[in-house]
């Protein structure tokens, strides 16, 4: 059993943003060496999901805007009550609440079977970290475990 770890940084530049990282993926599969396995991505933040879906330029808009009447960012939301909220508060604590419940409803990791060397995707499918909250840096970790 072999596995190899690596880091994506990215830098998003709003919310919602939907980044494809399919070409990343593809690119440290193929420097693992691993003919047969998975790949787990796995993104570091309660606010920035890991998705598959179709890279359609309307179908991400469509998503965006499911996004936005699943938890709309102008809700009440007791997170954002920073008056009575007193845990994991930090000094540059913004109102994210929205982006928090958005993530409930994506996920924070998706995981691939490699066969033969090659990501076993279907046609349309690209692998996305999704921006829920602000622009900010993210980090998502690619484990490749196999033979």
């Amino acid at each position: 059993m072999n596995i190899s770890t690596n880091n994506i940084h990215i830098d998003t530049q709003k919310a919602p943003e939907f980044i494809d990282i399919t070409d990343k993926v593809r690119e440290f599969v193929a420097e693992s060496g691993i003919n047969n396995g998975i790949a787990v991505i796995y993104s570091m933040h309660t606010t920035c999901a890991i998705r598959i879906n179709e890279n359609e330029p309307l179908l991400l808009e469509d998503m965006a805007d499911l996004l936005s009447r699943i938890s709309p960012r102008e809700s009440d939301y007791r997170h954002n009550d920073f008056s009575i909220r007193t845990v994991n508060m930090n000094a540059d604590e913004c109102p994210n609440g929205h982006a928090h419940c958005q993530h409930l409803t994506l996920g924070t990791s998706e995981s691939i079977p490699i066969v033969d060397g090659i990501l076993k995707m279907g046609r349309w499918q690209s692998i996305f970290l999704v921006e829920l909250d602000m622009p900010r840096p993210r980090d998502v970790i690619v484990q490749i475990i196999g033979k």
